[in-house]
């Protein structure tokens, strides 16, 4: 008895000794004007938790929105260990054939175009046909990997074929993202390669809180604010999505599990354990800070992809014209909403400089992005594993927007021309899902200040 008194001692000394030093230690850095940007958290907040979070998540809720193609058997790039997670929480259950509609499936719909059966996209497509019906096997082929190369020079991430075999949908609706007892050496291999070595960082600056290394993290901030505003805004995307994460782990966290029922629901030591400034060294606050800069970029990145969606020419197509018809008004009420943001942030800040350097550093910015999106195939766990593939692609995709002004801006208004900007359906899903993973981490917190200072009670 004994014992256990003082071990009840000990966990309460650790995680809280009242109510204020509880929500204090958590969120005391989670206020006011943010790095690098003109906005505050409590306009995010607000903004968020009435205008967007219930809108987005009825948006998500569609059929062309909560099916998602991705392959989770990819090899991982980068080492040769392809051991599996043998959690059961751990797995994916994929769609059978029968459960996606056939419309969804169509790989004429891959660019969520207008539908077949419109009699001018007929006419076009017979034309297309007999030029096409012209060309060498060799020719077609070398048209399409030009095509490719195309796509691929915009993107910012690395997206799955979604012709191959490997490659399923999964209903992300029925495989939420939560806490599956993932972690350890594996998962810290992960942010670890991502951290010091795909965030511009030399290997003299340790950062803090590395598991790997004794007594990290002495001059990081120093160093981080020394960068230019590219690279510390490169490192505070990533550390926001890494923040997301943790929250949405701690707010579906597997409370109970017996023969009948499993409990999911909060976790508030877990969520201390990751952000209480004490027990973070002071690093948990900072984390949070992050999540807001990252819920700025792609907030804006929906604002400024309105007019892609705005044409009569786009539909979210499901083969249900009433619903498509419905999902497509909602979806533009939410762009719309997002556009009216009173402070976004303003992405001309970037990549402004030389021209030479600035485009130099974009193409560093690009292709360390996309490694990182690689390294997701390295990810034991396949429920984290698809999260983070549609986390880093929604982001990707986002950051793609944002640089892509020129095109969004010159895109034509007439079917017959073709765009030199476009989304697949693939991008489609990841950015909304993304964001909507962004959202709600941004409610939770609402959520975990309430508990924490309801602990005194």
């Amino acid at each position: 008895m004994k014992v256990f008194m003082l071990l009840v001692s000990v966990l309460a000394s650790v995680h809280v000794t009242t109510a204020e030093s509880a929500a204090h230690r958590c969120f005391c850095q989670v206020t006011g004007t943010l790095d690098d940007c003109a906005c505050d958290v409590e306009t995010i907040d607000r903004f968020n938790n009435k205008d967007i979070f219930p809108k987005l998540q009825k948006l998500l809720s569609s059929d062309y929105f909560r099916f998602y193609k991705v392959n989770l058997n990819n090899p991982c790039p980068f080492w040769s260990d392809h051991s599996q997670c043998g959690l059961t929480y751990c797995a994916v259950k994929s769609c059978t054939p029968g459960e996606v509609p056939e419309s969804i499936k169509s790989s004429s719909y891959k660019y969520s175009e207008e539908t077949s059966q419109d009699v001018e996209g007929c006419d076009v497509t017979e034309k297309l046909g007999a030029v096409n019906g012209s060309l060498s096997d060799e020719t077609r082929q070398a048209l399409s990997e030009w095509k490719k190369h195309d796509d691929e020079s915009d993107r910012f991430c690395m997206l799955d074929d979604e012709d191959s075999p490997q490659s399923q949908y999964v209903d992300l609706l029925l495989n939420p993202e939560r806490f599956t007892g993932y972690k350890g050496p594996e998962a810290w291999q992960i942010w670890n390669s991502i951290y010091e070595e795909n965030c511009f960082k030399p290997y003299s600056v340790k950062r803090p809180l590395n598991p790997l290394v004794s007594n990290s993290g002495q001059g990081f901030h120093r160093w981080l604010e020394g960068l230019c505003v590219e690279k510390r805004a490169f490192f505070r995307l990533i550390s926001g999505l890494h923040a997301s994460i943790n929250i949405h782990l701690s707010a579906r966290y597997l409370l109970d599990e017996n023969w009948f029922e499993m409990k999911w629901g909060h976790n508030v030591s877990e969520f201390q354990v990751r952000f209480d400034k004490e027990l973070t060294k002071g690093e948990g606050p900072k984390r949070l800070r992050n999540l807001y800069f990252l819920y700025l970029i792609e907030l804006r990145a929906l604002a400024k992809v309105l007019p892609y969606f705005e044409r009569p020419a786009f539909h979210l197509y499901t083969g249900q014209s009433v619903q498509d018809a419905e999902n497509k008004n909602m979806l533009l009420e939410l762009l719309q909403v997002a556009k009216s943001f009173p402070l976004h942030f303003d992405e001309t800040t970037l990549f402004a400089g030389n021209k030479k350097e600035a485009l130099k550093l974009k193409e560093d910015f690009k292709r360390t992005f996309k490694n990182i999106s690689r390294i997701m195939d390295c990810v034991e766990c396949f429920k984290c594993r698809l999260w983070g593939k549609l986390q880093t692609q929604g982001l990707g995709t986002a950051l793609k927007i944002l640089f892509s002004e020129r095109q969004i801006e010159a895109m034509p208004n007439t079917r017959n021309s073709s765009l030199s900007f476009q989304l697949s359906r693939q991008e489609i899903v990841s950015l909304f899902n993304a964001f909507g993973r962004i959202s709600t981490s941004v409610r939770e917190l609402e959520n975990f200040r309430s508990l924490l200072s309801a602990l005194k009670q």
